[in-house]
């Protein structure tokens, strides 16, 4: 997975650079422009656009905010020095070819003195902020590998080449657990070394796995969706895993990954927080403005008690954070761990309206903008639900490998409400990781558009 700071790093420079180049065109055009050097407006326009142009090609030519030039601020500033240099000499081809030379001629020093200028600049600030951004945010993706062998030697050297992309937290122990060591206890130390990972706050491990082994698999996968990890096996001497599909390559090495996730990628997960930000934050301004003062003076006229209900759940990679809600009952001792049932006495007349329409939840457009929950997704359930279910239902947790959501696949679907029976909560899970699967842009709007449309219709699971 993708290091979001590292990739909101690439959007913020190629912004700055863009920004810059253009203030710095339009300032060498008025002071073109104060000496007396005239020339139309439509040649001006004319000389941006071709200027924007040529930088926009340069950059994504020679991948200046590539991925992988972001991880050297050398490669980075080396490459952004050259894109210049490449500007210039075309930029200057094609005021050869245009009219007004003279004028053109003034206007492409002074740019290129700014430019210069610019790149400069950013250059010395950028090496004087690394150092406290490296130490504020978490640029080196955690990972650990489990056993050793050729493979997995080979994966270490090439991780530790790379130090700057990778943090390698080291072999978790040092046998060989899948290859060397055939005693029943092998399978239980790589499972418990999952678990370490895991306690470390480690979300990708590496397993060097040998093909006469893979009846090991399914119990490695179990324990890593248990412990909301992401399996990677590398199988030993390159040889493959028949039933698992999906490769990536590290170094010469195929590494597959034990699930089909597109939030793997970086460009998914930011598509889907930029929406949620912006969908939030109209529902916020144009709905909750004015239905949450609404809705606080019926709740307190009803029921003495706060206006907001919050509640422990569990999130992304199971960790805990407060969602909200408008209150729906009378305040009681049981809300913490006794799911609404039908018929509930605990819940006010306003508050099965609220139920009702999913009004109640509405509160949890705040969970969105504080980045605890998504608009779509797993609905997020209470800890003492998640600490149950995650040993009794399989694959329970991979529904933790996202964020939870205000509304989801499952709920859409049916699934919503008390889940009394195991096998309703079973159907649950199994359409979340539908989801995590097949997520897609259009598949969250007609989510959304089911989820408007039941508001308009009674339920028989919404009480």
């Amino acid at each position: 997975m993708q290091n979001r700071y590292l990739y909101s790093l690439r959007i913020i420079l190629a912004a700055v650079d863009f920004v810059c180049i253009n203030i710095a065109f339009i300032i060498a055009y008025h002071i073109t422009v104060s000496i007396h050097y005239n020339f139309s407006a439509d040649y001006y326009l004319q000389l941006l656009f071709v200027n924007n142009l040529l930088w926009v090609l340069n950059a994504n030519f020679m991948h200046l905010y590539h991925k992988k030039t972001v991880y050297s601020s050398k490669l980075l500033f080396a490459l952004r020095w050259k894109c210049g240099l490449v500007h210039l000499t075309f930029f200057a081809a094609y005021i050869l070819i245009t009219s007004q030379v003279k004028v053109s001629v003034a206007l492409y020093l002074l740019f290129y003195l700014l430019l210069n200028i610019h790149l400069l600049c950013s250059q010395l600030t950028y090496r004087l902020v690394e150092p406290i951004l490296k130490l504020k945010f978490r640029f080196k993706k955690p990972i650990a590998l489990v056993g050793i062998s050729e493979t997995s030697d080979q994966l270490a050297n090439f991780l530790r080449r790379t130090h700057a992309r990778y943090d390698l937290k080291s072999f978790l122990d040092q046998h060989d657990c899948l290859i060397v060591n055939e005693t029943p206890m092998s399978l239980v130390a790589t499972c418990e070394q999952i678990k370490n990972a895991a306690d470390n706050g480690i979300n990708d491990v590496y397993v060097a796995v040998s093909p006469e082994k893979t009846s090991e698999i399914d119990t490695l996968l179990v324990e890593a969706h248990n412990q909301c990890v992401r399996l990677k096996l590398v199988p030993h001497f390159n040889e493959s895993l028949p039933q698992l599909q999906r490769y990536n390559h590290i170094s010469n090495l195929s590494v597959i990954n034990a699930n089909t996730e597109p939030f793997e990628e970086m460009n998914s997960r930011f598509v889907k927080r930029v929406f949620d930000l912006v969908f939030s934050a109209l529902v916020i301004v144009f709905i909750l403005s004015w239905l949450y003062p609404l809705l606080a003076i019926i709740i307190k006229i009803q029921s003495p008690g706060p206006v907001l209900f919050r509640q422990l759940r569990s999130g992304k990679n199971n960790r805990e954070f407060w969602c909200y809600k408008f209150r729906s009952m009378r305040v009681n001792d049981e809300a913490d761990h006794k799911q609404a049932s039908r018929d509930d006495s605990r819940v006010t007349a306003i508050g099965k309206f609220m139920r009702r329409t999913s009004l109640d939840e509405f509160p949890q457009f705040f969970n969105v903008l504080l980045g605890n929950m998504s608009i779509v997704g797993p609905r997020p359930h209470m800890v003492k639900h998640t600490q149950h279910y995650r040993n009794v239902i399989d694959k329970y947790m991979v529904r933790h490998y996202l964020k939870p959501g205000i509304t989801g696949w499952a709920q859409v679907n049916g699934f919503r409400g008390e889940t009394r029976e195991t096998e309703s909560m079973a159907k649950r899970v199994e359409h979340d990781i539908w989801y995590l699967e097949n997520w897609s842009v259009s598949l969250d709007l007609r989510i959304i558009f089911y989820t408007v449309a039941n508001i308009f219709k009674s339920e028989q699971n919404a009480f």
